[in-house]
């Protein structure tokens, strides 16, 4: 049975990152796509509940038919899934975002946002992202990234994905005979060099930038940020799920309540164990 993918991004319906993805993975299924009327890129998680959202139908370079809604990534997905396509969704696809998004940064990150959106929906969500270079002159050559993500889109419609899990990749800016293959990683340390910037206005009325250096990140072994370093692609499953299960044994040390109580800990094991605390 043909899967009905639908293909979404965060830096816009027009941005060549999509359109090189929508070329890949149209040759897995029916694609259909439905993206953002604009940049969305560091607007995280997001749901717009509080007016209308308006979709308009719009062309691809090649002539692809599209849809741009004025919401969010995640808006994207959520019309999509909740029915603005007649024929149910399977996959979601989001990407080809222009830079990485390591570590820490997909909880900012739209386009990995847009699949956690796919997940709740539940269906399966797959985030691509490709490496970029500081001081790149020329336009981004966007066919190996979508040729990789390819790879793994067609890995999870032959095998399926497990319920609460979204995978992560990022490919290294690197031309398809460079890269070194797909390893599985987890999420590794991002660096952030953030700073404030404070400035006047013409009405001496202050106003502020958050701004500073690119970040950067700690290139460990067996990590997402290793990985590009050695030049692999980077496959990362992220759970929706984000209980520190660790912590609950600690926490479960700490006064309450005066009163006796009892609490129920559920540990990784799935067991159910039972505290009491005087």
């Amino acid at each position: 049975m043909t899967k009905h993918i639908l293909v979404t991004n965060d830096d816009g319906v027009l941005a060549p990152g999509l359109l090189a993805l929508v070329r890949e993975i149209r040759k897995l299924g029916k694609v259909s796509v439905l993206a953002p009327d604009r940049n969305w890129s560091g607007g995280g998680h997001v749901k717009t509940l509080d007016r209308a959202l308006r979709v308009k139908e719009v062309r691809l370079a090649d002539g692809t038919q599209a849809f741009a809604s004025d919401g969010a990534p995640s808006d994207c997905v959520a019309l999509g899934t909740l029915g603005y396509f007649k024929e149910p969704i399977d996959l979601v696809v989001s990407g080809i975002n222009a830079g990485a998004n390591l570590g820490h940064d997909v909880t900012y990150s739209g386009t990995v946002t847009a699949a956690m959106e796919a997940v709740i929906a539940g269906v399966p969500g797959i985030a691509v992202s490709l490496e970029t270079v500081d001081g790149h002159i020329g336009d981004i050559d966007y066919g190996p990234a979508a040729r990789a993500a390819s790879k793994v889109v067609r890995q999870v419609i032959e095998n399926g994905l497990s319920h609460e899990i979204l995978l992560n990749i990022n490919v290294p800016f690197l031309p398809d005979e460079k890269l070194r293959g797909v390893i599985l990683t987890r999420q590794g340390l991002r660096v952030y060099h953030s700073r404030l910037d404070e400035r006047t206005d013409p009405r001496n009325k202050p106003y502020y930038w958050i701004g500073g250096d690119a970040p950067t990140g700690v290139p460990e072994r067996g990590t997402d940020v290793g990985a590009l370093a050695e030049g692999f692609v980077s496959v990362t499953p992220l759970q929706l799920d984000l209980t520190a299960y660790r912590a609950l044994t600690d926490l479960n040390t700490w006064h309450w309540d005066e009163a006796p109580y009892e609490t129920a800990l559920l540990e990784s094991s799935g067991k159910l164990t039972l505290f009491r605390s005087d």
